[in-house]
């Protein structure tokens, strides 16, 4: 392995790190609030842990994002723990989940990693007072995620530039311009898409869509 290569896959691992390590902080406080949770709560946050623990473990291990390793998932699922993550962290984000959603078969923590950075750009560009959705929904052969946000919005021609890798339009912000490049790469490895497009009040809406009955190709690391 290059240098150059080594250094980029150093980056991707110290990016997609972060939001897991930053989930089990948040549910280490809440379970650390005496008193104030019933034992099912406390039984949920540690599984929200362990859930937190093997995406760690598998970006350590394999920092490839486009190598996915196929599992039986329910997206419905999937979501209700990524924003259940969130909102213990104290984001103002909730799910809408659409009728008759069917399994996925997918890499569920490859997945959810493209979810976790799609929730993590919409958090940071929302005004504190205004609320991220996270839905998901059947559309005929196709299972559509969207993580919409009242933010500034993405300018129609940039809505490809952003998903480069180190791209980012608000230089003010911090971040490494690498969480949409890896969500894309993430949707793309499955046979599927990621597109931004504006909010129906503003905002900008990402939309992840993956085929219902597509096997995406198992390219799993050899480290």
């Amino acid at each position: 392995m290059s240098p150059g290569s080594e250094g980029s896959r150093l980056a991707v691992l110290v990016h997609e790190v972060r939001s897991p390590v930053a989930a089990l902080a948040a549910l280490a406080a809440a379970a650390g609030r005496e008193g104030s949770l019933a034992t099912d709560d406390l039984r949920e946050l540690a599984r929200l842990a362990v859930a937190a623990c093997l995406s760690i473990e598998r970006t350590a291990r394999d920092a490839a994002v486009s190598s996915v390793r196929p599992a039986d998932v329910d997206p419905g699922e999937l979501v209700r723990e990524c924003v259940r993550a969130s909102v213990v962290g104290g984001a103002r984000i909730r799910c809408e989940l659409g009728p008759g959603l069917p399994t996925l078969r997918a890499d569920p923590i490859r997945l959810r990693q493209a979810l976790d950075n799609l929730v993590a750009n919409a958090l940071a560009h929302s005004p504190p007072d205004e609320e991220v959705l996270v839905s998901v929904r059947a559309d005929g052969d196709a299972v559509v995620f969207s993580v919409r946000d009242r933010g500034p919005g993405v300018p129609e021609g940039a809505r490809e530039r952003i998903f480069e890798r180190g791209v980012r339009l608000a230089g003010n912000r911090p971040g490494s311009g690498l969480g949409l490049w890896v969500a894309r790469t993430i949707a793309e490895a499955h046979g599927g898409t990621l597109t931004v497009r504006s909010g129906a009040v503003g905002g900008a809406d990402f939309v992840l869509t993956l085929p219902t009955h597509a096997h995406p190709a198992t390219r799993a690391s050899s480290t």
